[in-house]
């Protein structure tokens, strides 16, 4: 049984749902989320909460349940206060630059790197720190991890691109050992 589907989801302030047969949509302004069920869930809107049910009794139903309910819940996040990622970028010469719409990367190629904003996706730059934010959880942490697959973290010296929050174990180098 899924505790996370048994969770109402609480509508913010602000933002409009409606049901529009097996899709649910969330407008906020000129914005509109749409989460397409195909029939395999219930769903009720009661006021600001939106509850879900099981379409029957098997275990993909349960599974179904608690993942359109965590999807709606990033949707009504996303629009209500957003998400972000942080990069931070360590290394001698590595460098990040916004120019148009595009992200401009140094990070020790013979080459810079030029990656393309996707839409609905902001990126600012400070120092060393990417800033990644927008209102899809998924398209936000795609991008972060496309721009860190570019230089990942390596072991012995930490350069590379990480997460601001991730934590890079450290390998000790070679050590010269005493000859006998």
């Amino acid at each position: 049984m899924s505790r996370i589907g048994k969770r109402p989801v609480t509508v913010a302030s602000g933002i409009e749902v409606s049901l529009d047969g097996t899709t649910l949509v969330a407008k906020k302004g000129n914005l509109e989320k749409r989460l397409e069920t195909y029939g395999r869930v219930g769903i009720s809107i009661d006021g600001n909460e939106v509850t879900f049910s099981r379409a029957g009794d098997g275990k993909q139903d349960s599974a179904f349940w608690g993942t359109y309910r965590a999807l709606f819940d990033n949707i009504i996040v996303g629009l209500d206060k957003g998400f972000k990622k942080s990069l931070e970028i360590n290394g001698v010469g590595y460098r990040a630059a916004v120019e148009g719409s595009n992200l401009k990367l140094q990070l020790g190629y013979s080459h810079d790197i030029f990656y393309p904003i996707p839409a609905g996706v902001e990126i600012s730059v400070e120092k060393n720190i990417i800033n990644i934010s927008g209102t899809d959880k998924q398209v936000i942490g795609q991008v972060a991890a496309e721009i860190r697959e570019f230089r990942p973290p390596e072991p012995y010296k930490g350069k590379g691109v990480k997460y601001s929050d991730e934590t890079i174990i450290r390998k000790a180098g070679k050590s010269a050992g005493k000859k006998k």
